[in-house]
């Protein structure tokens, strides 16, 4: 199906908790957030209602998230649902890791065909600092497990924040090129939205700052909202610049919150509920939320962002 804009929407993220295992700092206050109440969150019965009825609407690949998905138990039931829908062409998962170690296999049995791993840091003591108290190893014994468990083509995030990890950027690139199942670093621009809307300036830096500090980085093509760019030592980065370089007129994707709200998209304000409804009017439903897609977002380092949630109760 296509939006008013004329872009093909095939692409569905779909939140199965707001609780997270770590409270970064870019994501939610020192004491935490409101989490919803169970019986606010929606059934897996319920979520795999909703991406069938996607799936009716031309979504081709489907992607879970949390706050940290693995913390929802039973997710791998889940995982296994969404991959027995006609349609899905790629079920992936984002996550922090920190629990790949005792679920990993379990979901590449399950279905899930990718992973893409949240890493802002390889310093102990920054990444301790950034998450509010997770282990670096703790994260990288993730990496371990999912590439033991068979994961290829797996993806690292990195949220770029100036004066913070930027003097890492080398670092962690290179863990494209010295681990073969990573296929790509890729370094986001800090968005200002929830805890961070107001930070100073000198923390929102443009993804150029890669290309400065990788200077035989040549680009290579788009990766869905990703510019690709590899260097002649196989060392493989990504670029995702929703500030110096909107992409919003390639963007296919729309997201579902764990309580049931249609984000048409990321920074806007607007939602519509899908909990309770079944058959064509959830199809009806997802139709008028891909139509309501708006043709830009309005993020700017002085313009936070006009979603009125946190980044853990909409999904990474």
């Amino acid at each position: 199906m296509e939006d008013l804009q004329g872009r093909t929407i095939e692409y569905l993220r779909m939140s199965v908790t707001d609780r997270c295992n770590c409270r970064c700092l870019y994501c939610m206050e020192p004491q935490g957030v409101p989490m919803l109440s169970h019986s606010a969150v929606l059934r897996y019965e319920e979520l795999a209602d909703i991406a069938r009825a996607a799936v009716r609407c031309g979504v081709r690949k489907i992607r879970l998230t949390g706050g940290e998905p693995l913390v929802r138990r039973g997710l791998p039931q889940l995982c296994r649902m969404l991959r027995a829908i006609p349609g899905v062409e790629e079920l992936a998962l984002t996550t922090n890791g920190l629990l790949l170690p005792r679920l990993a296999a379990e979901l590449r049995a399950a279905g899930v065909d990718r992973l893409n791993i949240s890493l802002d840091s390889l310093d102990p003591e920054v990444y301790r600092r950034l998450t509010r108290g997770a282990s670096l190893d703790d994260a990288l014994a993730g990496l371990d497990a999912a590439r033991d468990a068979g994961f290829t083509g797996t993806k690292l995030n990195t949220v770029l924040i100036g004066g913070v990890n930027d003097g890492e950027i080398a670092a962690l690139a290179a863990l494209s090129r010295t681990r073969p199942e990573i296929a790509a670093v890729r370094f986001i621009e800090l968005m200002p939205m929830g805890p961070c809307a107001h930070w100073p300036a000198p923390r929102f830096l443009p993804a150029d700052a890669v290309l400065a500090a990788l200077p035989d980085l040549r680009f290579a093509g788009q990766d869905g909202v990703a510019e690709c760019y590899r260097a002649p030592d196989g060392t493989t980065v990504g670029l995702i610049r929703p500030l110096s370089h909107k992409f919003c007129t390639g963007c296919s994707r729309i997201r579902v919150t764990s309580d049931g709200m249609l984000k048409p998209c990321l920074h806007s304000a607007a939602e519509l509920p899908l909990r309770g409804l079944t058959g064509p009017a959830l199809e009806q439903a997802i139709r008028q939320g891909i139509r309501q897609k708006p043709a830009e977002h309005h993020l700017g380092t002085d313009l936070p962002s006009e979603s009125a949630r946190d980044m853990n109760e909409i999904g990474g």
